[in-house]
């Protein structure tokens, strides 16, 4: 199994969070996501507890929560001391409907409008991340018209390419995101920054990329950061008292997967922070990171009952389910690997090759290719595990496909966190 989480009971069931799988297919239907609500908090628990061993403390840990969005996710996470990056006025208006205070959030993305920023400012946000010139003269405005003065970080990208797919780095100057340090972009926007009276810098942020198992792009990064940092003090006086890392954390998807432990990534974050500020002669700053994935991704699953079994033969076997693409699209992405289970018979050997089909009209509506998993017939539940992070989030409604209910899971117990979709609910817009 690929965490603590899962198991198998003695009727041959897959559990999550002790609870049996192919019963909570039964009680709230498939498609279905499940999450291990315990096994979420001791994520929270683990980063937070890292730097206080290695860092005394001085640091926030934020939740990327464009990773799993709702109000359940951001009531727990609250309740562990941990913050919140939101990156849509959606998910701003989510976080403060569910009771997390404005002052944990941070306030992320590359294009947030006018009514955004607007939006962001009369919540009295504690961060806004700025990611262009254009948002931090807009933002200065707003602000100004507003009669506050805002706390801002910049995003930075520090040239870093870290080894994931290239649809998910985001830390070397060819990608949408933050000010470039190679061509002076970011320095001239600390200076422009330094003049505006109605916003206050603070900080500097990097994300470097995702689901990364390495730790030197950290290190490396560091030091990057805390020499820019002691680079913007010396050249415009700008007292710089926060540096925030991101996220990028990777998980286990599969047996081949090796990341590193929360324990270890920090350890070795903070050591080099605390390096470079040494070598730099620059304060400690805060640290902050961004875990989305690391928190929420590996302790769930999306459960799909099987709708048929076709044999091609001498060329492949398909397993339809009755979800795909609508509900996880990542595989048609940038080809994810998951791992997969028949919850009903997790107890035998995985020994069927097939590819895993969704039901979309679309024929790149597949969730895995070349897959070991139990004989397999009709009727039978499919559990495709670590499914918790960027599948609900991306879901949608093609072929007006009403999204997935979520499951929360305690020791055995479970209550609905997110309610299913009805086709009512798809029309609801329509005119």
């Amino acid at each position: 199994m690929l965490t603590d989480s899962f198991s198998v009971n003695s009727k041959g069931h897959l559990t999550l969070g002790g609870a049996d799988t192919v019963e909570l297919a039964k009680e709230y239907g498939t498609p279905l996501y499940v999450f291990d609500e315990n096994d979420i908090r001791n994520n929270c628990r683990n980063f937070k507890n890292a730097f206080d061993k290695y860092y005394g403390g001085n640091a926030r840990v934020y939740y990327a929560s464009k990773a799993f969005s709702c109000k359940e996710m951001y009531r727990l996470v609250n309740s562990e001391g941990i913050c919140a990056d939101v990156v849509s006025g959606g998910e701003l208006y989510t976080a403060l409907s569910a009771g997390l205070p404005a002052e944990k959030i941070g306030f992320h993305g590359n294009n947030k409008t006018p009514d955004e920023l607007s939006f962001a400012l009369d919540s009295k946000v504690g961060r806004i991340i700025v990611d262009n010139m254009t948002e931090l003269e807009v933002l200065n405005e707003i602000a100004k018209e507003k009669g506050v003065k805002q706390n801002i970080n910049f995003r930075i990208k520090p040239g870093i390419d870290c080894h994931t797919h290239d649809y998910i780095k985001t830390g070397q100057i060819d990608c949408k995101f933050g000010f470039a340090l190679e061509n002076g972009e970011a320095l001239e926007a600390v200076k422009a920054a330094a003049q505006m009276e109605n916003l206050n810098l603070v900080g500097i942020h990097c994300h470097i990329g995702s689901q990364i198992f390495e730790t030197e792009p950290f290190v490396d990064a560091a030091d990057i950061m805390v020499s820019f940092a002691k680079n913007i003090s010396e050249q415009f006086g700008v007292n710089i008292t926060e540096i925030n890392f991101g996220g990028g954390y990777g998980i286990k998807y599969t047996n081949a997967d090796k990341p590193v432990s929360k324990d270890e990534s920090i350890k070795i974050l903070c050591q080099a922070v605390k390096a470079s500020c040494e070598k730099y002669n620059f304060a400690l700053p805060t640290i902050c990171i961004e875990p989305g994935r690391s928190i929420v991704g590996a302790s769930s699953l999306t459960l799909y009952t099987v709708g048929s079994v076709k044999e091609i033969k001498n060329i492949r076997s398909y397993v339809a389910v009755d979800g795909g693409m609508s509900d996880n699209p990542r595989y048609a992405l940038y080809n994810a690997e998951y791992d997969a289970v028949v919850a009903n018979k997790a107890d035998k050997a995985k020994d069927f090759v097939c590819t895993i089909a969704g039901k979309c009209c679309e024929s790149g509506d597949l969730i895995q290719e070349n897959i070991s998993i139990q004989q397999v017939e009709k009727g039978d539940i499919l559990a495709v595990l670590a499914t918790g992070a960027y599948n609900y989030s991306m879901a949608s409604n093609y072929n007006r496909i009403p999204r997935p209910a979520a499951v929360m899971v305690n020791d055995g117990a479970s209550r609905v966190i997110i309610n299913r979709e009805t086709y009512e609910d798809l029309i609801k817009k329509d005119v």
